[in-house]
């Protein structure tokens, strides 16, 4: 073989080994996923969000006093620079993925930090990357509904903080748990396109808001991010279980693709899905929204009989961020406030151990040695 000779699997990079990573790890075959060593399930269930992140960065779950100073350093940079703040109030006609990609991007240029590429100083930026995010997406919000914007509470969660910034009302037990387990199942998905766009970025050395801002713009694609929104779009639409499955039999036969079912990773069910599933029909009953969960389930039955295809992540997260009073335009920006933590972990591990990514294609057009043409023959 020759040293020019590029050896390709399918289309898409399907199946091709990018890289090594000790961050994330997925069995599609099995429907496996886990950080760090922990599956999703046990995190689900009893971690918060809060040591998912440390858990990401540091690859250890915290001690409590970890725990705490990492709260408190959230709190203590939630605050966005006040020209992020008009740009958002004078941005609220515009698309929001459009509006998170550029703010987020605005923030490097009010960081004292920026430039600096030591490891200590990368770990300081995801850290306000982090909380900064879920300021930009709550605030964004907030102008949006023609409201002002509100100041976190030092005696909220990561996701109590979100929701009430977001909303005006400090949720109750029921919706903060909700949420906060939401984020962890959106955290981390190994090399999906977001996580390599970012990782494609940071390996030229580029800072971390650069990175970071490379993933959202790949998270904006319909095809990565935004499924959620077509399926709630679409529950709302038929408005009963019956006539859901009138509307999937009629996609179907049209050839059309069903939001948030099947997946390019999983062979088996999505285990977040698994999560979301019984939080939608909890959350459904408690809200009065049980109607989009049993479309919701009628869907699901419907694909999997059809066409044995299972949901994915999107899929019920449609239903239980409705319930929690989110609006349909930001279910992506809250997206990327959760993929943040996994986004800057990806990052800062490529910094560690960093190698230009630069892969190579397999030539298909013309071959070597064409001749010239002078003008006047050209056809």
């Amino acid at each position: 073989m020759s040293s020019t000779t590029v050896t390709t699997t399918g289309a898409g990079l399907e199946g091709v080994v990018a890289g090594e990573s000790e961050i994330c790890y997925i069995d599609g075959y099995a429907g496996v996923l886990s950080y760090r060593g922990y599956n999703i399930h046990t995190l689900a269930e009893h971690a918060t969000f809060e040591e998912v992140i440390w858990l990401l960065w540091k690859g250890t779950l915290p001690t409590q006093s970890e725990l705490d100073k990492l709260k408190s350093d959230l709190f203590a940079n939630y605050a966005i620079p006040p020209q992020v703040v008009e740009f958002l109030k004078a941005n609220t006609q515009a698309g929001p993925m459009d509006v998170l990609r550029t703010a987020v991007s605005m923030l490097s240029l009010y960081d004292p930090l920026a430039k600096d590429m030591t490891p200590g100083a990368n770990q300081t930026k995801a850290l306000k990357l982090m909380a900064q995010t879920s300021t930009i997406v709550s605030t964004m919000g907030r102008f949006r509904a023609g409201e002002q914007a509100l100041a976190p509470d030092s005696k909220q969660s990561f996701a109590g903080n979100f929701l009430y910034c977001l909303t005006g009302k400090k949720p109750d037990k029921v919706m903060e748990h909700v949420f906060d387990v939401a984020l962890i199942l959106h955290a981390d998905h190994e090399l999906n396109a977001s996580t390599f766009a970012a990782r494609v970025t940071a390996a030229t050395l580029s800072d971390i808001y650069s990175a970071t801002t490379s993933a959202i713009g790949a998270l904006k694609g319909p095809l990565h991010g935004g499924a959620n929104e077509d399926v709630i779009r679409m529950l709302l639409q038929v408005g009963t279980p019956d006539k859901a499955v009138e509307r999937v039999h009629e996609m179907l036969a049209n050839k059309i693709k069903i939001p948030g079912m099947g997946h390019r990773v999983y062979r088996t069910d999505d285990p977040r899905a698994t999560h979301l599933r019984v939080m939608s029909e909890e959350l459904g009953k408690s809200t009065g929204h049980e109607d989009l969960y049993l479309m919701s389930k009628r869907v699901e039955d419907t694909v999997r009989k059809e066409k044995k295809l299972n949901p994915n992540v999107d899929f019920y997260s449609a239903s239980t961020y409705y319930s929690l009073g989110i609006p349909i335009e930001l279910y992506t920006s809250i997206f990327a406030v959760s993929r943040m933590s996994g986004w800057t972990a990806h990052i800062l591990e490529q910094y560690h151990n960093n190698r230009l990514i630069r892969p190579r294609a397999e030539y298909k057009g013309n071959p070597d040695g064409m001749p010239w043409v002078p003008m006047e023959k050209r056809a």
